[in-house]
């Protein structure tokens, strides 16, 4: 499995698994669990939640798929930017470690960036994690100024990762922030990855998808972890699907292909808002 290095100098999976819409159907449920198991025996061990997924029940689906399993993950979760207060925050780490059946977090981000000072939050963090409630924390949808107030702050520079929305149709931090990130030796993890299947499925895509004997939704994510700084997390409600996620790390697109997608899906040359869904 490929790797991402985080500033704390620990290794993760370059692909990811995520949950977003898992957990809200009962009969999914099963195909749901076994997809994140055979993710982890594929080696895609790093698993994104949030407590605003299904209002928890996204949390509760993960802490069942990973009883007999959790020192096998690297465990992400995320605080609501309304609940990331000082108090607050340590508050809604239990309830998602409750959720979870476990007893820490591997990261913790901020969701978004709410009215809570970001001292606030990042005192909070560091509670957590001198407490052993949480090895690590991070952020979520912040652009750059964001993440240069951030650093401004006692231990700002202690965040381990910026979540963002980044696929070939959205390429906007490509401008500034991926670059920015970079310099600073944080990774960031982009989520929708596929645009949650809505990728155009013709044109270069198809082309390149017909040359390799893949999917153009297999091509599309091979080209977000093109970057040695990014981490994927792709959502998979069944095990053919996971399967077929880990299978586009195994893609090696050459120049010709990179040009191609280039040309239909161009990087921003100009600053935009960072999107988010």
């Amino acid at each position: 499995m490929k790797t991402v290095t985080l500033p704390s100098g620990v290794k993760v999976p370059a692909l990811g698994q995520g949950t977003w819409f898992m957990g809200e159907q009962r009969s999914r449920r099963a195909d749901e669990i076994a997809a994140l198991r055979h993710g982890i025996d594929l080696g895609m061990t790093l698993i994104d939640t949030a407590e605003m997924y299904g209002d928890g029940a996204t949390e509760e689906l993960v802490g069942e798929a990973l009883q007999g399993r959790r020192d096998e993950v690297f465990l992400v979760s995320k605080v609501y930017p309304w609940n990331a207060s000082r108090k607050g925050t340590k508050q809604a780490c239990e309830r998602s470690l409750k959720r979870l059946k476990t007893d820490r977090l591997d990261l913790y981000l901020l969701h978004w960036r709410g009215n809570v000072p970001f001292r606030d939050t990042i005192a909070a963090m560091e509670e957590l994690v001198a407490e052993g409630k949480i090895r690590y924390w991070g952020v979520s949808n912040l652009d750059t100024d964001d993440m240069d107030e951030l650093y401004e702050h006692l231990d700002g520079e202690r965040c381990q990762i910026n979540q963002v929305l980044y696929n070939l149709t959205r390429r906007g931090p490509e401008y500034d922030l991926m670059s920015w990130a970079r310099e600073r030796r944080m990774p960031v993890m982009a989520y929708s990855p596929i645009e949650q299947g809505r990728v155009p499925a013709d044109g270069a895509l198809a082309d390149i998808a017909a040359k390799h004997g893949v999917s153009p939704y297999q091509v599309a994510l091979s080209w977000v972890i093109r970057d040695d700084n990014v981490i994927a997390i792709p959502k998979a409600a069944r095990a053919e699907h996971v399967a077929e996620n880990r299978a586009s790390l195994d893609i090696m697109l050459d120049d010709e292909d990179l040009a191609l997608l280039d040309a239909e899906f161009p990087a921003p040359d100009y600053k935009m808002p960072l999107e988010m869904l």
